[in-house]
């Protein structure tokens, strides 16, 4: 009876060995959830940037506010007889 209980102990110790030490085992299926949602926050971060630019370029094409905007602040360009002021700040001793 103790050989038999035996044999079945090692047999159930044997099925458990993949689970716990093979290929698909816990820590690696918990390494790849991990994995997997890190790439989701990164997916996620991604397409608001991209829905941010897609929205700035749809503005670009229809609008000549915003390519005035662009120009103003990126180019410092001005219109006609209008006076720029430009505030340095300086260095506090």
């Amino acid at each position: 009876m103790k050989l038999l209980a035996f044999i079945l102990f090692l047999l159930i110790a044997l099925m458990q060995y993949p689970l716990w030490f093979g290929k698909a085992s816990w820590e690696k299926v918990w390494q790849v959830e991990q994995e997997v949602t890190a790439a989701r926050e990164n997916n996620l971060m991604l397409q608001n940037r991209n829905n941010m630019l897609e929205a700035e370029v749809n503005d670009l094409k229809q609008g000549l506010e915003a390519i005035e905007e662009r120009a103003r602040s990126d180019l410092g360009m001005t219109k006609q007889n209008e006076i720029l002021f430009q505030i340095v700040k300086g260095a506090q001793p």
